[in-house]
């Protein structure tokens, strides 16, 4: 589906081309637990990383596309996470799931770039928000109906932290209690974010289409 995205190591990938073209291709749906033993053994080391990115690369993509718009921005930090995957991998400690530690390292990332761009270009929130909102008119992953475009550019002007709640919970469908480890905040607090952010989204909504 998205022929430029790369694996953060074209070596790691491609070490295995032979195995990943065979019939064991449907290991890319491997459990979790069989991934981390695989990546705990040298000789599946590799192999076992390709296969983690198979399965979590085009989520992790959605996440952080969702929070910076750019489908070329979206794409490098994809890179950089999975780098960062590959990197730490031997600190997970299986006291959470693997796709919340991963989405831990995602949304870590997501925030310090869009950190960065505020105070490379001394750009309050706001206006980062409205760059971002041009770029949706433009971006081919942001082609939805009238009512679409004015929810994700309804979105980009909530804090960034309050966006991610919403994305997740709304877009993802994820639990309270997963969103609580991957932010590290407690569920009472995600649920308040979550609602105080849909009354905002609600009220710009009632006034854009007035």
């Amino acid at each position: 589906m998205y022929a430029d995205m790369k694996s953060p190591d074209d070596e790691i990938i491609q070490e295995k081309g032979k195995e990943a073209a065979s019939p064991e291709k449907t290991h890319s749906h491997l459990a979790d637990e069989e991934l981390l033993r695989r990546l705990s053994h040298a000789d599946s080391r590799n192999y076992a990383f390709n296969l983690l990115v198979r399965k979590y690369q085009e989520r992790v993509y959605f996440l952080v596309r969702k929070m910076v718009v750019s489908h070329e921005d979206a794409n490098d930090l994809t890179q950089e996470i999975f780098v960062k995957v590959w990197t730490n991998i031997d600190k997970f400690r299986a006291d959470s799931q693997l796709f919340t530690w991963i989405y831990r390292i995602a949304t870590n990332e997501c925030l310090g770039f869009l950190r960065r761009k505020r105070t490379r270009f001394f750009l309050p929130i706001h206006d980062v928000g409205a760059e971002l909102s041009q770029k949706i008119n433009s971006e081919n992953g942001f082609t939805g109906d009238e009512i679409s475009q004015k929810l994700e550019k309804a979105l980009l002007k909530l804090p960034d932290k309050q966006r991610l709640v919403f994305n997740m919970k709304y877009f993802e469908e994820m639990k309270y209690e997963e969103i609580s480890e991957v932010l590290g905040t407690s569920v009472g607090a995600l649920k308040a974010s979550y609602h105080h952010a849909v009354r905002k989204i609600e009220a710009d909504l009632s006034t854009s289409i007035l």
